[in-house]
């Protein structure tokens, strides 16, 4: 029976595949799109990944394997997630709805005639 590390020898990569119970897939899934969240360079890759961190939280949420008391910081946090999705949601409808309105407002300037010339 090999013996496999907890964590990788430091100054080497593991190879990384890894075969890990659904509930630990799904937790440590979450946790590598909250740290590309953190490090995304665009808006729109964020809120992706904002909807998809909310919906695995929920899932983990309702995981029979965890404590109840596990289950309810996750529920928490499952919470926040959904807010904070729900908020860049709005924002990026008011965002596009004030690009769209600035752009109308150049377009009006474009059309409008001098009353003078000189």
């Amino acid at each position: 029976m090999s013996h496999v590390p907890e964590t990788p020898p430091s100054g080497g990569h593991r190879d990384e595949e890894y075969s890990m119970p659904c509930a630990e897939a799904l937790l440590a899934g979450t946790l590598a799109l909250m740290t590309g969240y953190v490090q995304a360079c665009c808006d729109s890759h964020r809120q992706a990944m904002g909807h998809k961190i909310a919906a695995n939280l929920r899932l983990l949420a309702e995981t029979d394997g965890f404590t109840g008391h596990f289950r309810t910081v996750v529920w928490s946090l499952q919470a926040r997630w959904a807010q904070q999705a729900q908020s860049q949601d709005g924002n990026a409808d008011n965002a596009a709805h004030l690009a769209l309105s600035a752009a109308e407002q150049r377009r009006a300037l474009w059309l409008a005639a001098p009353e003078a010339m000189q």
